[in-house]
């Protein structure tokens, strides 16, 4: 049964988005500590699912706010601190019981949690128990390989094969994530695009940064590469946007301290989500570098603004198959097409134009929102 006036699948009228780290994306904090595209995301279908005429919670970590608030027409509930019950007791208590207690709180009809780790296993626990259909989106390829999924502790590993195996749909990014979840675990999925928030391309002539890299600085994003690629490409002129996380302080402050010999590479540190579109707007390619992804949110913020995106990682060879830019797993291979795009200004924006064509046509949130709750219709 579908309603007339909001094309919403019932009996689904509220949804509760699992968002630990989003709530400063939501204030739009001046001061952003953690923004990952996970977050990212949570926002953009929250609002999504908002504007489609849901209910929407999210559950996000105390930081200092009311415990009960609305934002922007989202109810957002605070459950314990980001580092609360760390490091002794690991996600258990309090942080396992915050989480059921904001579960019950929200009362959803539906829940939504990524990424992979310990919570899927809970929210799949609170979902089983009280009768609530649970989506879980895949955020990396790593999720869907045993061992592999970047999850510390075997208990913390097992407690998300627990949730995963238990999850009413589980949406995948990419055709190989679909494979690797049926070969690793004999488990479905559907592809579910992620979201882009809207933009446009800016003019030439607003471009002063030729590259752009923007990601958090973890060893699996590899800021190193960023700084081969500058040194073989002085005449280029670089920007990296990325803050320190915990434990990997002593590793930020060494690319930083490296990248300061550089003069052709600018170092903003972390910078605010809705500052860093327009670092978007001033570049001319964005380049990615990372080990292992899943779908990178970047990917979407370059091509709505009609960046070419020249990558190390090309999920289901999206950026060769579609001419969305140049991908190579082998970072020196980069530097030759990076320097072509950038010397020929008609290929770049032959390129950049359809890049933002394919983002505006298969990444609207509406469309994307839609699709999880037909999905989810569909499978119950």
């Amino acid at each position: 049964m579908t309603s007339r006036a909001t094309g919403i699948s019932e009996p689904f009228r509220s949804i509760c988005v699992v968002a630990l780290d989003a709530y400063e994306l939501l204030a739009s904090a001046a001061r952003v500590q953690f923004v990952g595209g996970e977050s990212v995301q949570h926002v953009l279908l929250a609002k999504a699912w908002r504007d489609l005429g849901l209910d929407v919670t999210l559950l996000v970590h105390d930081q200092g706010q009311p415990r009960d608030s609305r934002i922007d027409g989202l109810r957002v509930l605070a459950t314990c601190g980001r580092n609360e019950g760390l490091p002794v007791v690991r996600f258990i208590h309090p942080r396992m019981t915050s989480l059921m207690a904001g579960l019950r709180r929200a009362d959803a009809d539906v829940v939504y949690q990524s990424p992979a780790g310990v919570n899927t296993g809970w929210v799949a626990r609170y979902c089983r128990s009280a009768g609530k259909p649970f989506i879980f989106r895949i955020a990396s390829d790593a999720n869907c390989k045993p061992g592999e999924q970047l999850i510390d502790l075997w208990r913390d590993r097992k407690l998300f094969e627990y949730g995963m195996r238990r999850a009413t749909l589980i949406a995948a990014q990419t055709d190989y994530q679909r494979t690797l979840l049926r070969d690793n675990y004999g488990l479905p999925s559907e592809i579910v695009n992620m979201v882009a928030e809207p933009g446009e391309p800016s003019p030439p002539a607003a471009k002063d940064i030729d590259v752009l890299w923007v990601s958090n600085f973890r060893s699996v994003k590899r800021p190193e590469a960023l700084l081969t690629v500058a040194r073989a490409c002085p005449e280029l002129r670089f920007s990296m946007v990325g803050g320190k996380l915990p434990g990997a302080e002593r590793y930020f402050d060494q690319i930083v301290a490296e990248a300061k010999t550089l003069p052709n590479v600018t170092v903003h540190g972390a910078v605010p989500y809705g500052e860093v579109g327009a670092l978007f707007d001033r570049a001319k390619v964005f380049l990615n570098t990372s080990v292992v992804e899943g779908f990178p949110n970047t990917y979407l913020q370059a091509w709505m603004r009609g960046l070419p995106v020249v990558a190390t990682f090309d999920p289901d060879s999206l950026i060769r198959r579609r001419g969305l830019g140049h991908s190579d797993p082998d970072v020196a291979a980069l530097v030759a097409p990076l320097k072509a795009l950038l010397a020929d200004p008609a290929r770049l924006a032959d390129v950049g134009q359809a890049a933002y064509a394919f983002a505006l046509q298969e990444y609207s949130p509406r469309a994307v929102a839609q699709r999880y709750l037909e999905l989810l219709a569909g499978a119950n």
